[in-house]
């Protein structure tokens, strides 16, 4: 996935300003794909200067002013173009596990605390997940797009139980004493 098709995705799904697509990143998007602000408003103008988004005309003078942007037709057609694109999973690149193979080489002082640190990130971000799951998806709401939304709030939930049950398999193996040589 790119920034610009995230970007895309969030105009359609509600018009908005730049400041209000880092908002919207850091509570919703940013948890499967995260941006700065300087690179949301970066491809926010290369998005306007390719004619896939513009900004909304405004009441007020422009200067000082937030803009809000809304999808062209063109920035649909691009963004059904790449939901039509098949790709191939990414490799899974994570300093924790590079680390991980790292300490089987020079030692693994330290290792245990970050992986217990790493263990209750991963809590801490499953009982946020969750807390949306109950708010945003109760039985009730049953669109093509919530299910799709809920897909995803899923795929990050399943993760973060993937990440804790391997934390702690990690965690366990260290506490096992190691087996004597004979």
């Amino acid at each position: 996935m790119s920034l610009p098709h995230a970007i895309l995705t969030a105009l359609l799904e509600k018009p908005s300003s730049g400041l209000e697509l880092t908002r919207r990143f850091d509570r919703s998007i940013g948890y499967f794909w995260s941006a700065s602000h300087q690179q949301i408003y970066r491809e926010l103008g290369k998005l306007e200067r390719a004619g896939q988004i513009r900004a909304l005309p405004s009441e007020q003078p422009a200067r000082g002013q937030k803009k809000e942007y809304e999808v062209l037709p063109a920035g649909r057609e691009a963004l059904s173009a790449w939901v039509d694109r098949s790709e191939d999973p990414k490799q899974v690149r994570d300093p924790l596990l590079l680390r991980m193979r790292a300490a089987a080489v020079v030692g693994a002082s330290g290792l245990d605390a970050e992986l217990r640190r790493h263990l209750g990130l991963h809590h801490r971000q499953l009982a946020e997940y969750l807390e949306i799951e109950e708010r945003d998806f109760p039985p009730e709401r049953n669109s093509e797009e919530d299910r799709l939304r809920h897909l995803v709030l899923r795929g990050g939930i399943d993760l973060e139980n993937f990440w804790i049950g391997w934390l702690t398999r990690a965690l366990a193996h260290d506490e096992e004493p190691a087996p004597s040589g004979g």
